[in-house]
Formats: structure tokens, C-alpha cells, sequence
């Protein structure tokens, strides 16, 4: 950031009072521009025992698959935006969505939230930002082929929880600048 959203006038990085952590500060109007990390929610899909999953068509990892997910929007909670993010990628709708995982990706200031839920009627499409969408058995997926490790993760769990019908809520943090990108 260069300039202030606000006046125009620059910005420099400092730590204002009471803080502990640079942030750029309006040198004309000394408004505090704060960059907090996004939201990106999704929801993993079951209809009879399969997942649905959508090929990207976008970068990052075109052609890899990942469950419907993407930015939150401004104005809406988590479920609404995971339910429209799956509207968006798979032309599905789906319905009592519980929230499943939660990942904190501190290297790329991002959180992700998936929900588990119903595929209604098991009806799906592709949308704009999709290739193509196909549900998915454990022993079918395109493991080497998912586009990220938070997907992976979330997949590998799930298909481990459904063998005991269990699925507690699991919080943990992906370090991506250890492990790279899946």
C-alpha cells in the first residue's frame, strides 16, 4: 500500500500506540489501514456416500480438483457464503450444513472453514469458475490431483470419520511455507 483510501496522501509503515505490529498510517490523516487475513469458506458435499468435487478452471491450480469454496463475501455469514460459493463452482444446493474444519493459514494470512453438508437431490453442474464437478468415492478420488493441502486434509479426514459416523470439529494451522503447496 502506497496511498491512503481515504485523502490520497502517503502511507508508511509504523507501529501506532497501543499496537505491537507495523501498519501503514496515513501520513496526512493518520487513518490506521489495518490488512487482516481473508475468509474463504466451502462446504464438502455428500450425497449416498460421495463427495462432490469441482475441476478449477481458474489459477491458482487450474485443472486440480478442490471442494466448492471461496472468498467470503462482505454482508454475509460463513454458511451463506460456503452455500453460495457451491451454487457458484457446482450448481449445487445443498442444505444442513454443519461446520466440519477450520484451517489458519498464517503464511498466506488466510482462514479456511469447511462445512459438511447434503447434496440436495445429489443435482450438480458446472459453473464459471469449474472445468467440470463428479462425486466422488473414497477409493475414486483424484488424490493426486487435489489442489490444495487443505482440501486434501479435509477429504482424508472426512472419508476417515464416515467409517465410525463421528465428525468432531478439528481447528489446526497449515504452515505452507514448510510444507509448499500440494
Amino acid at each position: 500500500m502506497k496511498f491512503c483510501s481515504s485523502c490520497g496522501n502517503r502511507v508508511v509503515l509504523r507501529i501506532p500506540a497501543g499496537d505491537d505490529r507495523e501498519r501503514h498510517i496515513c501520513t496526512s490523516c493518520e487513518l490506521i489501514h489495518y490488512s487482516n487475513p481473508r475468509v474463504i469458506v466451502g462446504c464438502l458435499p455428500v450425497y449416498e456416500g460421495r463427495v462432490l468435487l469441482c475441476k478449477r478452471a481458474i489459477e491458482p491450480r487450474r485443472n486440480y480438483w478442490t471442494l466448492p469454496a471461496g472468498f467470503m463475501e462482505n454482508g454475509e455469514t460463513t454458511v451463506q457464503g460456503a452455500a453460495r460459493e457451491t451454487w457458484e463452482e457446482a450448481r449445487a444446493r445443498v442444505s444442513n450444513l454443519d461446520l466440519y474444519r477450520v484451517f489458519d493459514v498464517p503464511h498466506i494470512s488466510q482462514v479456511y472453514m469447511f462445512y459438511r453438508c447434503d447434496l440436495d437431490d445429489g443435482e450438480y453442474g458446472v459453473g464459471p469458475e469449474s472445468l467440470e464437478t463428479e462425486l466422488y468415492r473414497e477409493d475414486d478420488l483424484p488424490w493426486d490431483n487435489i489442489a490444495f493441502p487443505v482440501v486434501y486434509e479435509t477429504l482424508r479426514e472426512y472419508f476417515a470419520d464416515a467409517t465410525d459416523g463421528e465428525f468432531p470439529v478439528r481447528v489446526s494451522a497449515i504452515d505452507l511455507s514448510a510444507r509448499g503447496a500440494r
